[in-house]
């Protein structure tokens, strides 16, 4: 089976390059493959299933019309993606973490933010937001504040970024082999750093391999897996 891994698109309506970009490598892409898996902030921000613009409703048909299966991992951006958006885009929602086999290879799926443990405020942050008390409390409330609500968390999250050293935003290396060892796997992929890499990982007994996808402002890093061949690829748009 052929499949193809991608994540931190960040689609956003003010971002017509990106929608294009996108749109172009489902045509030069994905046409030919078995399955598409989506890693992750998807969307550069998600409101609720019930936002129901013409921009979501595009993006939705993009992927209804994929002849491949298509899989949605949430992110830290787009964690409100329901079951509404998933049965108009054809997707089954993934759990994360997930294990996907590749032809015989057990690779462990994540998005990646969890495993970001030296950064104390977002893993805070991050337990807040996934809480189910807050997201009903947050759907309850009328779009237009929603919006209002998302960019003052998106501006906070920015500031924090610039405040923040770059090695406390990366992903915890023992978080990393702690996952991979609970999985049982040596091959791990996942996105949400933006620092696209293949990382050999010491396991004790034996190493494994990571896989970090890159982010599409700048990067456009995605994977390829062939059967059990693996490879990590820039897309040129």
């Amino acid at each position: 089976m052929k499949r193809i891994f991608i994540s931190d698109l960040h689609l956003d309506p003010q971002r017509e390059d990106l929608t294009s970009a996108f749109e172009a490598f489902l045509e030069n892409h994905c046409q030919d493959i078995d399955e598409l898996y989506i890693l992750g902030d998807f969307f550069e921000v998600w409101l609720g299933d019930d936002d129901d613009s013409a921009f979501n409703r595009g993006i939705a048909a993009d992927l209804a019309a994929l002849p491949c299966k298509v899989y949605l991992m949430h992110g830290n951006r787009d964690f409100l993606i329901g079951e509404t958006f998933c049965k108009q885009s054809g997707a089954e929602l993934l759990g994360d973490p997930s294990i996907v086999d590749l032809d015989g290879t057990p690779a462990l799926l994540m998005h990646g933010d969890s495993l970001c443990s030296l950064d104390a405020e977002y893993m805070k942050a991050r337990q807040l937001l996934r809480s189910p008390a807050f997201q009903a409390d947050f759907l309850q409330k009328p779009l237009e504040e929603r919006a209002t609500i998302a960019r003052q968390i998106r501006g906070e999250s920015k500031a924090h970024t610039r405040e923040t050293a770059e090695d406390i935003m990366d992903v915890t290396p023992s978080e990393v082999v702690s996952a991979m060892n609970d999985a049982g796997v040596f091959l791990f992929i996942h996105g949400h750093t933006h620092r696209p890499d293949v990382h050999e990982v010491d396991l004790g007994e034996q190493s494994g391999r990571r896989y970090v996808l890159g982010d599409w402002h700048t990067s456009m890093k995605y994977l390829v897996a062939d059967g059990s061949e693996v490879d990590l690829r820039h897309y040129q748009f």
